[in-house]
C-alpha cells in the first residue's frame, strides 16, 4: 500500500529519507514534479504527499519546478490529501522579503531591509541603510544571488554594468550587512512545531551555508557543531514554525556582533539534515522525522 508520496527534485539529498523509509517499512513513492496534471482530475498520488522541493532547484535547471509545484501541492491537497509543507509554506519558503515580513510581525529583529522589484530603485533603497549591505535575491538557495557591497560608489558602478544579483520572480532585498559573531549562524531545525535540534555553522562570511551530505565539498567541509540555542531562541524559532504553518524546515539566527541582538534571517522549509547525524548529534533525525510522518499517514486514514 503507498501511504506516502515524497515530491523532490534533488537527485541525492533524499536518500537517507527514503533509506529510512525502508527501513521502517512505510510504502512510499518518490515523484519528481515533471510532466504535467490535469487540474479536473481529483486523484492524488497518496493520502499522505510530502513537499521536498528545494528553493535552490533554479540553480539546477532553467525550468524550475518552484511555482509549478505550489500549484500542483495545493491541487493535490484540494482532492484530499494531506500535505506536509504545503503550498502555503512553499509560497513563504519562495520569498525572503515575505519571511522577514512574517518574523518581523512576532515582534523579532531581522536584519534592516528594504524590498524592491526595479533596478532603478535599488539605489534609493541603498541610501536609507549603512554600507557594507548585501543585495539578495528574494529567491535564493545555497547562497546563490547574494553579494556584498562595501560603498555606494561599488553599488552604483554594479547597477551601471548590470551586475546586480537577480531572482526569478524579479524581487530583490536591500540588506544590512549583518557581522555575525564568531562568523557563525545558528540553524534550529523543527519538527511539527516544536525544536528538534540546532547547529552552529562556523561560515566565515560566506552565504552558502547548506549542511546536509551532499553539500559538502570534499577537502573543505562546512565546520558545524551541535549546539543548544537557549529558551529564548528555541521559543522564538517555534514560534515562527507556527506562524509560517511549517510542519519541517529549519530557522536560521544570528548574533549581530555590533550590539548583540539575535537576528532571525532565514525560514527553510527544506530541511535535509545534517550531514554524518550520528557523529554530530549522536542520533538521526531521520528517525524522528518518520516517526512524525507514520503519525501523519495514520490520522489521514482516520
Amino acid at each position: 500500500m503507498i501511504d506516502l508520496a515524497v515530491l523532490f527534485e534533488h537527485p541525492a539529498w533524499f536518500v537517507p529519507l527514503f533509506d529510512a523509509l525502508d527501513r521502517r517499512g512505510i510504502g512510499h513513492v518518490a515523484l519528481r514534479p515533471d510532466g504535467h496534471f490535469d487540474p479536473a482530475d481529483r486523484r492524488t498520488p497518496a493520502p499522505v504527499v510530502f513537499n521536498r522541493i528545494a528553493m535552490s532547484s533554479f540553480l539546477r535547471a532553467d525550468e524550475h519546478p518552484i511555482f509549478h509545484a505550489i500549484a500542483l501541492l495545493d491541487h493535490w491537497r484540494r482532492g484530499g490529501a494531506r500535505v506536509i509543507n504545503g503550498p502555503e509554506v512553499l509560497a513563504i519558503d519562495s520569498s525572503k522579503a515575505r519571511q522577514l515580513s512574517l518574523i518581523a510581525g512576532l515582534g523579532l529583529a531581522v536584519p534592516a531591509t528594504r524590498v524592491v522589484h526595479r533596478v532603478a530603485d535599488v539605489e534609493a533603497a541603498a541610501a536609507t541603510l549603512a554600507f557594507p549591505l548585501v543585495i539578495k535575491a528574494n529567491i535564493g538557495g545555497s547562497g546563490a544571488g547574494i553579494t556584498r557591497y562595501d560603498s555606494m560608489d561599488e553599488l552604483r558602478a554594479a547597477i551601471a554594468d548590470r551586475r546586480l544579483p537577480t531572482s526569478v520572480d524579479g524581487v530583490l532585498l536591500v540588506q544590512d550587512y549583518v557581522p555575525a559573531r564568531d562568523g557563525t549562524i545558528t540553524r534550529i531545525e523543527t519538527l511539527d512545531r516544536h525544536y528538534l535540534y540546532a547547529l552552529d555553522i562556523a561560515g566565515g562570511g560566506a552565504f552558502d551555508l547548506c549542511p546536509a551530505d551532499a553539500c559538502q565539498v570534499p577537502g573543505a567541509p562546512i565546520p558545524m557543531i551541535a549546539s543548544d540555542p537557549g529558551p529564548v531562541l528555541t521559543h522564538a524559532a517555534e514560534a515562527i514554525a507556527r506562524a509560517a504553518g511549517l510542519d519541517v524546515g529549519g530557522i536560521e539566527v544570528m548574533i549581530d556582533d555590533r550590539d548583540g541582538i539575535a537576528r532571525f534571517y532565514d525560514i527553510n522549509a527544506l530541511s535535509n539534515f545534517v550531514a554524518k547525524p550520528i557523529d554530530v548529534l549522536g542520533w538521526d533525525p531521520h528517525d524522528r522525522l518518520v516517526d512524525y510522518l507514520i503519525q501523519v499517514i495514520q490520522e489521514a486514514r482516520g
